[in-house]
This record gives C-alpha cells, structure tokens and sequence, in this order.
C-alpha cells in the first residue's frame, strides 16, 4: 500500500500529472465544440501538421527551446487550418478530402525536414522526433505553467462566447440569420483547436493527440444531451485520463506517459459507449429486449382475448 502513495510524493510525477490534467481538461471542453460541428478529424489535422513547424523553428533558430518549438507548430498549425478551410470553401473538395491532403503533405513535409535536422552536428541535442509520439517525462514547471496559463484563456473564452458557440455548434443557419458572422466563430473556434493541439504535442505528441482531443468529448456526449453537462464530463474525462496515463507511466517499467493517457481516454470511451444510461449499446440492447417482450404479452393478452370471445 506504500508502494501505491510513493508516487504521489515524486516531484516529477506531481509535475507531469498536474500538466496532463491540465491538458486533459482543456482537451475535453474544447474538443467538445468540435465534436458537435462534426469536425472531430481537424485536431488530428492539426497536430500532424505541426510538426514541420516544430522541426523549422529548430532549424531557423538552431535551439531546442520548448516556448520557440510551440511558436513554430502553432504557426505550421494554423496555416494547414487555413489551406483546409480555404480548399473547402473556394473549390468542390469535401472537408475530409481537403483534410487529407493538407495533413499527409505537412506531415511528409516534417519528416523529410525532421531527417534533415538529424544529419546537422548538433542532431543528437535535437530530440526531435519526441513531439511524434510526445515525451510528458520531459515536462518542466514551465511547461506546466504554460499549459495552466493557456488553459485559462481559453476557458476564459469559452465562457465568454458561451450562447455564441453553444447556437454555432447546434444550428449553424440560425446562428448565421440571428446576425452572427459564421467566418468569425469558425475561427476563434478553430484557433481554440489549435492552440489545444500545440499545447499537447510536448505531452501526447502529433500522432496521438487527436484522440486526445475527442476521445473525452465523444464519451461525455453519450452521457447528456445538455452541453454544459456534455462539457463539465468531458473535462472531467480528460483530466482523469491525464492523471491515470502518469500515474500507469510513473509505476510501469517504460510505458510511455503519452499513450498510456490515451489508452485511459479511450477505455472511457468504452465504458460510456456501453454503458451510458440513454445512448449506451448495453441499454439500448435491454430497452429493445424489454419493448419486444412487452410487445409479445399484448399480443398474447389481445390473441387470448379474441378466443375468449
């Protein structure tokens, strides 16, 4: 039982739990928004994208600092929301086409800059490649206070937009009738993505942080149909599944902290696709059983009758 509480004394693992926590939370409360607009592929998008952001910073500036990495991504990111968008928009390509296409061609683009960062001097004090499959081990306090100080503002703006993007996200043709501007909303609300995505590419890395991102949201949304409700559980889903993965890393012998938070999303995700009290198969499953058995007895009841008579 000691062995259970030693970890909680760790400064590295109190580091690391608090920043996916963080993370996790903010991941739920945004990739809700995205969940709703059907737009649940733009993160993975994103974060692929951003990688030969991270990678050119590194090569333009020659340093492997974490502020100076995420400014790069952050740039990498947005630009590949703006071509998916634009290509939507301005020509006849569905938005997963368009989604494609941007994500494998910034994603190629990375890796070829990636392995020509490798063959510099410095290569081996690059550590590149980390923000691929993520590296939350590495976390520093000021990474955590990043996390906490983005987190904020973009709660912040979330409550501030609240009515905006609650109407947005649930009928958009209204919306844009009552007099709000669709281009503007669509892309706070896609900044909003963005940003959640770089924050966690430090911690989950680019490949995985998409489910990072919807994973939490998807099972909230089986819980409720209130979107307060639908958000609250989806943060609450997210910074759990933060605190176990660190945990699962801090006691497993190698276990990257990246999928283990995941894996920890995503059997949330099962549990709730199973179990929800109105959406769940498991109910459904019973409710059915239960409308046929109730079926059979009137017909009985009624096939009885007409004998009797």
């Amino acid at each position: 039982m000691n062995g259970f509480f030693d970890v909680f004394s760790d400064y590295t693992f109190i580091i690391v739990a608090f920043g996916s926590a963080a993370l996790g939370g903010i991941s739920g409360v945004i990739g809700s928004f995205a969940v709703l607009r059907r737009q649940s592929l733009l993160g993975d998008g994103v974060s692929h994208s951003a990688l030969p952001g991270v990678v050119a910073a590194f090569l333009i500036t020659g340093i492997k600092n974490t502020s100076v990495l995420l400014l790069g991504a952050l740039i990498s990111g947005l630009l590949a929301a703006v071509l998916i968008s634009a290509a939507v928009k301005r020509s006849k390509i569905k938005f997963d086409a368009a989604l494609a296409v941007v994500m494998s061609t910034f994603f190629g683009l990375g890796t070829v800059l990636l392995t020509c960062a490798q063959k510099l001097p410095d290569a081996t004090q690059a550590g590149l490649s980390a923000f691929i499959y993520g590296q939350a081990s590495s976390m520093l306090k000021s990474d955590v206070i990043l996390i906490f100080a983005c987190s904020v503002v973009l709660l912040a703006g979330v409550l501030l937009l609240w009515k905006e993007f609650k109407l947005f996200s649930f009928d958009r043709d209204f919306a844009v009738q009552s007099g709000y501007s669709e281009k503007l909303l669509s892309l706070v609300l896609s900044l909003m993505t963005v940003t959640t995505v770089i924050l966690g590419i430090q911690t989950v890395g680019v490949v995985l942080m998409s489910a990072m991102l919807i994973t939490p949201a998807a099972a909230a949304r089986q819980w409720s149909d209130r979107l307060c409700v639908m958000v609250i559980l989806a943060a609450v889903f997210g910074g759990a599944s933060g605190v176990i993965g660190a945990y699962a890393s801090a006691v497993g012998n190698g276990l990257p902290t990246g999928p283990a938070i995941v894996i920890a999303a995503s059997v949330t995700a099962i549990i709730s696709l199973l179990f929800a009290p109105k959406r769940g198969i498991i109910n459904r499953i019973i409710k059915r059983r239960r409308s046929r058995l109730k079926l059979t007895v009137t017909m009985q009841n009624g096939q009885e009758g007409g004998d009797r008579a």
